[in-house]
């Protein structure tokens, strides 16, 4: 509904900044008209009956033009040439890779000059980890910043970030970065004001003077790490004031109730925006918004902030996608792409953390049933955004998904959760897997799972028993995990050491920042001389790399594994077998995987339940071409085999 009073607000604003409206800014113009109201709908839902909502609102507004001034003519023609494109983060030709700087290659300087072994792998946009000021031992991997605008001296300066940015688009690859958005670390400039009792500061967190609120908040807040920090409140001695602290006791909570934090935090979105960010994660989106007598995720107003969030950015810097980290129940994961009117505009991206911890799931009990009855509600996804697929992150694989997904296959819940932990574990009779519990919970018996890719497919066990066979089962594991997650449909982002076949790393237990962390096992420190052994044929480097870089280079070359919305299962005709279609037009892909250690069998019936079924497919991954039998005939695959086939036309 057209507002002529906030339009005429908007243009009175606009001209006084000396924009062209007419001329070169007309775009930027036309994107503010576009989405003035549904910025003034969010920002009075979220802050409409504070005493000056219309002082922090006009703040709002003067946030988003300067920050469109500040941005840079090769950005601002970015930001055009990827509007052209529609949703230009869909394309198949899109490859990330997620790293820690210092782990990977010592600072950002260095990470310039490897390029090159990304463009060999074919990734071509990079998530860095939290690179800016973070103190030591307090750090939480980064994720307690000190400083939003200063990257930490052990990786660089900004400066060397920018160059690095700078190097990335001139070689046609992108640049995705964190934002922590829910906390910030007690030792950055709001927390030690606020210590030192400025009520400005204070205000920014979640303070109170006595437990009796905090107690109030407790009784329906769980513990995110009951072992390592239980409890989400911490007495402040400078100050004699309790706050807010979920996370860990270091990391206190911003209080979005309050408008100057929205106004400080959007400011700080925009200049990672201005610096040349693609993708920006936000860190932790479910608990921005804080409310007594819930579990403070998810709540509705936390959705409004994100949607208001992305709003301001797509009218000053639209180049910039949004990545939702918001690893949660699966029937609240799609609520981060937007509902509503604003559905498909709220983030841009979200993990499919479900289907990682599914596929995991399939691979240990070599049954297909529980991860395809989580498949129904994932394929709800807007059109218009877009899945972060995956095997395994920086973090732990969850076991978060429903218990009525268990029960289709036809199990326990309790039962089968504890299977996997013991399984991925190492605690269960002839598993293949070396990984650890992680985050134990005694009264709840929850725990997640740490380790990295290739030993929880059993590569560390294979080469501690000099195990040819298992070794070469651990190989095949690997691969056919890496080929489900590439070709579903997302953005495929590695994590750094998989692509040649790292093992858990322990030297985070002599680390007393990290030690108490099992989560760094599989953050491996790389050796760049084992890393050469990727050029080495017969080496399992050489043999993991290979096949990663050729299954992205077939993923590049097939238009069809776009994510257009165009995902369909095949009827389940073989509990070991999972198979979906790729599908764009007139062309096809039938993607099949073999989750068990059997040959496993599937019909060619599986292949002829869609219009226009295949005469000949060929497989982009063996090159093998199979003639499509009769039904009651059948495509054979070895233990852990997969094949992307293609239909042949003559």
């Amino acid at each position: 509904m057209y507002n002529q009073q906030l339009h005429q607000q908007l243009n009175h604003i606009l001209l006084n900044s000396k924009l062209d409206i007419r001329g070169k800014d007309n775009a930027f113009y036309t994107r503010f008209i576009a989405n003035a109201n549904s910025i003034k709908s969010l920002f009075d839902e979220i802050y409409g009956s504070e005493l000056k909502a219309n002082d922090s609102f006009i703040s709002l507004i003067n946030t988003i033009v300067v920050a469109y001034k500040n941005r840079s003519a090769d950005l601002k023609a970015e930001d055009e040439k990827k509007q052209q494109e529609y949703a230009w983060f869909l394309s198949n030709k899109l490859a990330g890779m997620s790293l820690y700087v210092d782990r990977f290659c010592g600072n950002i300087k260095n990470l310039q000059t490897k390029l090159y072994y990304f463009q060999d792998l074919g990734v071509n946009l990079l998530h860095l980890m939290p690179v800016f000021e973070s103190p030591a031992g307090e750090s939480d991997g980064g994720y307690a910043v000190s400083n939003f605008r200063k990257v930490d001296e052990r990786f660089g300066s900004i400066d060397d970030l920018g160059k690095l940015q700078k190097k990335l688009h001139d070689n046609g690859m992108y640049l995705m970065i964190d934002i922590v958005l829910n906390h910030t670390s007690q030792q950055h400039e709001w927390a030690i004001k606020a210590k030192s009792g400025d009520p400005y500061y204070q205000a920014f967190f979640y303070m109170y003077d006595d437990q009796d609120i905090p107690s109030q908040f407790e009784q329906t807040m769980p513990d995110i790490f009951p072992q390592a920090a239980p409890g989400n409140f911490t007495y402040i001695p400078e100050c004699k004031k309790w706050a807010m602290t979920v996370f860990h006791n270091y990391q206190w909570d911003l209080n979005y109730t309050n408008p100057n934090v929205l106004l400080a935090m959007l400011d700080t979105i925009f200049y990672y925006a201005n610096l040349g960010v693609d993708v920006l994660r936000i860190d932790a989106p479910a608990f921005i918004w804080k409310q007594i007598g819930t579990s403070c995720q998810n709540l509705p107003m936390a959705h409004n902030l994100l949607k208001l969030i992305k709003q301001c950015v797509s009218t000053a810097t639209p180049g910039m996608a949004l990545l939702g980290e918001a690893i949660v129940a699966p029937k609240f994961i799609m609520e981060y792409f937007g509902t509503g009117m604003y559905t498909a505009r709220e983030c841009d991206f979200a993990y499919n953390a479900t289907h990682m911890a599914v596929q995991w799931d399939a691979l240990a009990t070599g049954d297909t049933r529980v991860m395809l009855a989580a498949q129904p509600g994932l394929l709800q996804k807007p059109f218009g955004t877009s899945w972060i697929t995956y095997t395994r992150c920086h973090d732990d694989i969850g076991l978060g998904y429903d218990d009525y997904m268990i029960r289709h296959a036809g199990f326990d819940p309790y039962e089968h959760r504890s299977f996997i932990k013991n399984y991925f574990s190492g605690n269960y009779p002839g598993t293949p897997a070396t990984g650890a519990l992680f985050s134990f919970n005694p009264k709840t018996n929850d725990a997640r799972i740490s380790g990295s890719l290739a030993s929880l497919c059993g590569l560390e066990k294979a080469l501690k028993d000099k195990n040819e066979t298992e070794k070469k089962l651990a190989l095949a594991r690997i691969i056919m995990m890496q080929a489900h997650s590439f070709f579903l449909g997302g953005l495929p982002m590695l994590f750094y050491g998989d692509e040649a076949a790292y093992t858990n790393d322990y030297s985070y237990l002599d680390d007393a920042g990290k030690s108490y962390d099992n989560r760094w096992m599989h953050r491996p420190l790389i050796d760049w001389k084992k890393n050469k052994k990727i050029d080495v044929a017969g080496t399992i480097e050489h043999a993991i790399f290979d096949a990663t870089k050729k299954l992205l280079a077939i993923r590049s070359k097939l238009s069809m594994v776009a994510d257009h919305s165009n995902l369909q299962w095949m009827q389940p005709h073989n509990n070991h077998i999972a198979g979906y279609v790729r599908s764009l037009g007139e062309k096809r892909l039938f993607c099949i995987y073999n989750f068990s250690g059997k040959n496993a069998s599937l019909t060619w019936y599986a292949f002829k339940q869609f219009s226009n079924a295949p005469g000949k497919l060929l497989d982009h991954w063996s090159s093998k071409e199979f003639t499509v039998g009769d039904d009651n005939d059948f495509i054979e695959l070895e233990p852990y085999g997969f094949y992307l086939l293609e239909p042949v036309h003559n």
